[in-house]
């Protein structure tokens, strides 16, 4: 935070509006109080002047209607009474007879006056008017007090007494009066100034406590607390700060612990959230939905959500946020499916207003595939029922319509409905097999045995009942290999295994049967030299009612359940299946089974199956 500036310190705006405030208040109080001074300083200045001039007046009455001898004695007499007048204030006083003529004077280098006319306007008009006239002028730079005072005598006016006094001394003191006015109020401005900086500190101390424990509270340390300086208004502040801080504590501390569950929660979700603002761009991604799009979590952040899902084509933000409740995103490539499910939910404060969205994506890749092998499985089991039972009627509507008179079609008729009756119980006995392994309602009888000698009588069974000419080689150890599992559920997956390489052998072909050690698994094959599968095709041949080629399946009997129920068993027993297969030269199947050391851990858990 930067500093402040000298002005801008709460200190020095208290100090100087304390200041202002007595400037103000002296001003106007000085105003006041001097012109009022000045005006009784005068006034009393003019009252005794008008005192002394009024006790002159009374006495030139007594000596100007004296009876005299000697008229001339009159000015001496005057100028002897003018002497105890005489003052530092008063410049000059002369007496003046009725008939504007000058008969004393008391300044002693004026005496050339006396005798004279006077010219003196305030004494015309006293002689004239017989009441007092005064004035205040300047002379050079001095304030000159001039009255004319009325001689009257039985009521006529005998005379008049001009007075000139110097008024300087009155504006001395008043000046006087001034600067020790201006003194104290600069005494009192200087005083002022300490105690406002003073009582600023009092108030901005606690402010500027609480100005730092804001910044602490902004930077997240909740641990300070405010010192309470007093029980005033600003005390109570300190408090309800100290008390705001440990409710923004409690509030952060919950704050943290839910964002902290909020984010493990969508650390550890398997669905992918994408949270966006009220514009649509994207201001929270967690990692399972980085990992979905295949995005970078820098490189995203602010991209608006319909360009990151790649819907900007078909649809704009508001839509999404009215409209658009799911929508299905297709990755799918030709060499793997990936299907995204996105569910849209819309952010509102209380008021209604929209503040984002929240986008829920699920992989759905594998639903979809199941709910495709769903779909194709009904459809293929229905088309394989329906084959059969269409042929069926066909040949019985023929018997029923008189087919069965004929000695000759009867028996036909009747082998080829056995024949798809047949059919469709191993289809049924199949698909319950399946259905079990499914559901992983079976249990397996497992027993040790040795593996090499099972294996020859599998063999031996299938050499015995083949009618066409295939020729079998036996790849297998002279040694006992012994191995614990089910002879029943090995037995159908080699009855599998071994049929299918004889459907599809051709006459004279040969079967190859081999057992290999390898670590802790024995490799079984059957080969054939059939046909071959494609490459495209090698791995799907496990698939329920897959086949490569429909037609001869169906002709040879097939369900096209062979392998799926081999695949179902050799995985219930921990082994693996695949095939190898090369066109116009033959298809081997390998599938492996643990050894009796590997099988310690299966025992309990084919227990609780």
């Amino acid at each position: 935070m930067r500093r402040l500036g000298f002005f801008q310190s709460i200190h020095i705006k208290f100090a100087l509006i304390y200041l202002l405030l007595i400037l103000i208040a002296m001003q106007i109080i000085g105003v006041y109080f001097i012109g009022k001074l000045e005006l009784q300083l005068v006034e009393n200045f003019k009252v005794s002047l008008n005192e002394r001039v009024n006790m002159l007046a009374f006495s030139m009455e007594q000596e100007i209607i004296k009876e005299r001898e000697d008229p001339s004695t009159l000015e001496k007499d005057i100028r002897n009474i003018l002497k105890d007048y005489e003052s530092e204030d008063i410049q000059e006083i002369q007496v003046i007879d009725n008939k504007s003529r000058v008969i004393g004077s008391s300044d002693p280098y004026n005496q050339s006056d006396v005798g004279r006319k006077s010219n003196v306007n305030l004494v015309k008009r006293t002689l004239l008017l017989g009441d007092n006239q005064d004035d205040v002028r300047r002379k050079n730079s001095d304030r000159i007090y001039e009255s004319s005072t009325p001689i009257r005598s039985n009521g006529d006016t005998i005379g008049a007494i001009y007075l000139k006094a110097k008024m300087e001394n009155v504006y001395d003191d008043i000046k006087e009066i001034n600067d020790i006015f201006v003194t104290g109020t600069g005494i009192a401005m200087a005083i002022t100034a300490i105690l406002g900086i003073f009582v600023a500190q009092t108030i901005t101390r606690p402010i500027s406590a609480m100005r730092k424990h804001v910044v602490e509270l902004g930077r997240g340390n909740y641990s300070k607390k405010v010192k309470v300086f007093g029980q005033d208004e600003i005390g109570q502040l300190a408090m309800t700060f100290n008390n705001l801080s440990n409710k923004i504590q409690d509030a952060q501390a919950t704050t943290e612990g839910e964002r902290r569950k909020l984010s493990s929660v969508l650390a550890h979700m398997t669905d992918g959230v994408i949270a966006t603002d009220k514009k649509g761009r994207v201001i929270l991604i967690n990692t399972p939905a980085v990992n979905m799009l295949d995005v970078s979590r820098e490189t995203v952040l602010n991209q608006s959500v319909v360009s990151l899902l790649g819907l900007d084509e078909q649809y704009t933000f508001e839509q999404l946020v009215h409209d658009i409740d799911t929508e299905i995103l297709d990755f799918s490539t030709h060499k793997k499916q990936y299907i995204i499910k996105v569910s849209f939910s819309v952010i509102k404060k209380e008021s209604g207003i929209i503040n984002g969205l929240i986008a829920v994506l699920y992989d759905v890749t594998e639903q979809e595939k199941i709910e495709n092998e769903r779909r194709e499985f009904v459809a293929n089991v229905s088309h394989e029922l329906r084959t059969p039972l269409t042929t069926m009627r066909s040949y019985l509507e023929a018997l029923a319509e008189g087919a069965w008179k004929d000695e000759t079609i009867a028996p036909q008729f009747l082998n080829v409905t056995q024949t798809e009756t047949e059919r469709m119980i191993r289809l049924v006995n199949d698909l319950l097999k399946l259905s079990k392994l499914d559901s992983k309602d079976y249990q397996f009888s497992k027993e040790l045995i040795d593996f090499t000698k099972y294996f020859n009588r599998i063999i031996d069974r299938f050499e015995m009942t083949k009618d066409q000419h295939v020729s079998f080689v036996r790849n297998l150890p002279d040694k006992p290999i012994y191995l614990e599992l089910d002879p029943d559920k090995i037995t159908q997956v080699l009855d599998n295994i071994i049929s299918n390489a004889l459907k599809y052998s051709p006459e004279g072909g040969t079967v190859t049967f081999q057992v290999e050690e390898v670590n802790d698994e024995i490799v079984i094959s059957v080969g054939d030299q059939g046909v071959g599968i494609p490459k495209e095709n090698i791995t799907r041949i496990f698939d329920r009612f897959y086949r490569v080629d429909k037609a001869r399946t169906r002709k040879l009997g097939g369900t096209g359940l062979g392998l799926a129920i081999a695949k179902e068993m050799v995985v219930a027993h921990g082994g693996r299946i695949w095939a190898e297969s090369e066109e116009g030269v033959g298809t081997t199947v390998f599938f492996t089974l643990l050894t009796d050391g590997n099988q310690e851990g299966l025992e309990d858990d084919w227990d609780e199956v």
